[in-house]
């Protein structure tokens, strides 16, 4: 028996997680997040990524707070509601990158900055 504090994770952890998710809003979060799922349950943001390693479902439920995540941030960002370099940062979180191509040119021939990422 691992030796520490006895964790506090239980079924009512999952439905104030749901609450979270549904009504961070009204708790004044601009979107949902990690750190504010921790502080509404009352715990280190540590303790939710702790939880997901050993309760499957729970790991469900911060895939679910991420995709909220990314959808208020998609929605509110094409809208232009939020800060575009916040949203762009917090999206990057998501898998979101802004890919830029550069070609340099020289007078015998052209190469990408794809080709040359490809290159090793």
């Amino acid at each position: 028996m691992p030796a520490g504090r006895p964790t506090s994770y239980n079924d009512e952890v999952l439905t104030k997680s749901e609450e979270y998710i549904k009504t961070y809003d009204e708790l004044g979060d601009v979107v949902p997040s990690a750190a504010g799922l921790a502080d509404f349950l009352g715990v280190c943001k540590s303790t939710l990524y702790n939880w997901a390693d050993i309760h499957p479902e729970f790991l469900d439920m911060l895939g679910k707070l991420n995709q909220k995540q990314e959808r208020v941030l998609l929605a509110n960002g094409l809208m232009k509601n939020f800060d575009s370099a916040i949203t762009k940062l917090m999206l990057a979180k998501q898998g979101y990158a802004d890919k830029q191509e550069n070609i340099n040119t020289n007078k015998n021939f052209t190469v990408s900055q794809e080709d040359a990422d490809s290159v090793v």
